[in-house]
C-alpha cells in the first residue's frame, strides 16, 4: 500500500470507542476511523465510492458498515464491499501510540 512517511494525530481511543466509527479530517479528506472489536482500528477514506456520502453516518453491524444513502455494505475489517462485492475503501495506515490514534494517508489509486 502506497503511503507516505508522514504520521498525523487524528483521535484518541477515548474519542473512537469499540464498535464505533467516527470521521475526521485530515488535509482537508474526510477520514472514517473503526474502533473493530478485539481493540483493532482502521482508517478509510470517510465518502462513500458510490455517491460521496458520509461514511460515518451509515450503521455497523457485526463489522458491516452500511452507507447511509444507497445502502452499500463494507466490511470495516478490509475495507472490502459486501454488497456489492465489486468495489473497496481506501485504506489508511493506523498506529497507536499509547491511546492516540494517528495515520498515514494513503497516496494515489489503490488496487
Amino acid at each position: 500500500m502506497p503511503s507516505s512517511d508522514t504520521w498525523i494525530p487524528v483521535a484518541t481511543l477515548d474519542d473512537l470507542w469499540e464498535g464505533e466509527v467516527i470521521e475526521v479530517e485530515v488535509e482537508d479528506r474526510p477520514i472514517l476511523l473503526a474502533h473493530l472489536p478485539g481493540g483493532q482500528i482502521r482508517a478509510y477514506d470517510g465518502l462513500c465510492p458510490h455517491a460521496g456520502f458520509a461514511l460515518a453516518d451509515g450503521e455497523v453491524t457485526d463489522g458491516v458498515l452500511t452507507c447511509p444513502a444507497h445502502s452499500w455494505e463494507f466490511d470495516l475489517d478490509t475495507g472490502a464491499g459486501v454488497n456489492p462485492d465489486n468495489c473497496r475503501l481506501v485504506r489508511h495506515q493506523v498506529r497507536l501510540d499509547g491511546d492516540r490514534i494517528a495515520i498515514s494517508l494513503t497516496r494515489g489509486e489503490q488496487p
